[in-house]
């Protein structure tokens, strides 16, 4: 049984090419989830956690972190969340964590609010610009000494989306309407035709790393500027996440305006009781401590 709270349409938005196996997998992760914690129905709540584990792996609760560790991890996770939020073309916040899942130690999770079949051109530049959020936060708050290597994800995906950028999307005005990279499928080229885009000569090899390396560097100012300017926004955000290791969008839109987050009580009949050996069964209307 589904509790009230399950918004549908927000998980079709957050499981994009999930296969019915797939989705059948996160249906089942969920109730699973829900009669380990001891509650009547499945919630939004156990289904969120259900995709997290789905895609990214379970927890690691048993993972060891520093408190230093803590706080470059919620300033990173900060970073990219402040510079989405005054980014107008990157798509909404639904979540920031700070709780280890597979090799990541935090994510922040946007979610577009429709169908999307191609790319513009400022919606690519928003989102190399959240990229660089998280090393930028690390250096302006700790410095260049104490960056980690956290953006490693972030900085392959800048890179490959940029090279995208310069290579097939025609985006470089010094590269100009022409392909650069080989087809993965090289059927209708010619043979003199496919050996050009493949084997770049090595004036054109280098006009290419300049112009990726161009727009990243254009992407990392960008988040520079952003979180320069908000600074107050960025610690308030990093704090947040340190004290309630997970923020839903909407939480974080608040403690950006200056306000306070208002986590409401579970609703009765999906509270909980934990006895002497550690099960859970549910009680309606009150939380009892066994």
């Amino acid at each position: 049984p589904l509790y009230t709270d399950v918004n549908v349409k927000v998980l079709a938005r957050g499981t994009p090419g999930f296969s019915g196996a797939d989705l059948a997998n996160l249906v089942n992760e969920a109730a699973l989830l829900a009669a380990r914690q001891g509650k009547r129905s499945v919630d939004m709540i156990c289904f969120e956690q259900a995709k997290d584990k789905v895609m990214m792996g379970a927890e690691r609760k048993t993972l060891a972190m520093t408190e230093e560790e803590k706080r470059l991890t919620a300033y990173h996770e900060a970073g990219h969340a402040v510079v989405a939020i005054h980014e107008i073309a990157s798509d909404p916040i639904h979540k920031a964590t700070i709780i280890p899942r597979g090799r990541a130690l935090g994510l922040v999770m946007r979610l577009p609010e429709g169908d999307r079949v191609s790319l513009a051109i400022d919606k690519i530049k928003a989102d190399l610009a959240v990229a660089m959020g998280g090393r930028v936060a690390e250096d302006l708050v700790f410095g260049t000494e104490k960056i980690t290597t956290g953006a490693s994800g972030d900085i392959q995906m800048a890179t490959s989306l940029a090279h995208h950028m310069v290579t097939e999307w025609g985006m470089s005005e010094k590269l100009g309407m022409i392909r650069y990279s080989a087809p993965d499928n090289q059927e209708g080229y010619s043979s003199s035709a496919a050996a050009r885009i493949k084997n770049l000569s090595d004036k054109t090899a280098e006009m290419v790393d300049s112009e990726i390396r161009r727009i990243i560097d254009t992407a990392y100012n960008r988040a520079t500027e952003l979180l320069t300017k908000h600074r107050s926004q960025l610690d308030a955000v990093a704090n947040a996440l340190l004290e309630y290791e997970t923020l839903s969008g909407d939480d974080i839109k608040t403690i950006m305006e200056g306000g306070k987050i208002d986590r409401p009580e579970p609703a009765p009949e999906q509270r909980v009781i934990k006895t002497k050996t550690g099960t859970s069964m549910p009680v309606g209307g009150q939380t009892v401590e066994a």
